[in-house]
């Protein structure tokens, strides 16, 4: 392959790169802000109670904080001219839920309905940054 093919296919991979975070970017933020106005619904969709003063903290440290952080981190990563290092980040934290599910699946079963459906756009969304890594 010659040096311009070779410039030509990095390009169109930083392209897809960029349009993989901007969507973890989207998906997270607006995960976070649903989460911010909708506590408790959300929270019952994913099979969460929350109880009392330090069940609402956690949940808003988890699911808003994290979430909000991770969607931040995907906008960063993708701006032009980011070091890789950010979207190896982000595919980490994206890659650490599914993740936790499976160790959870290995003590109480798999996770059902919207819960799975998460867990399978997390893992296609974390794979795909990976597999779409610039080279070195």
């Amino acid at each position: 392959m010659s040096v311009q093919a070779d410039a030509v296919a990095s390009s169109r991979k930083q392209a897809w790169q960029r349009r993989v975070l901007h969507l973890i970017a989207y998906a997270y933020g607006l995960s976070a802000v649903a989460c911010l106005l909708f506590a408790d619904e959300m929270a019952a969709g994913m099979g969460i109670f929350l109880n009392g003063v330090n069940g609402y903290s956690q949940f808003y440290a988890s699911h808003v904080g994290v979430w909000g952080a991770t969607a931040l981190l995907a906008l960063f990563a993708a701006r032009q001219g980011e070091p890789p290092i950010l979207g190896d980040i982000t595919a980490m934290l994206v890659l650490a839920q599914p993740a936790g599910r499976l160790y959870a699946a290995i003590s109480f079963g798999l996770p059902q309905g919207f819960v799975l459906f998460m867990c399978a756009m997390e893992l296609t969304a974390g794979l795909a940054l990976l597999l779409l890594r610039p080279a070195r």
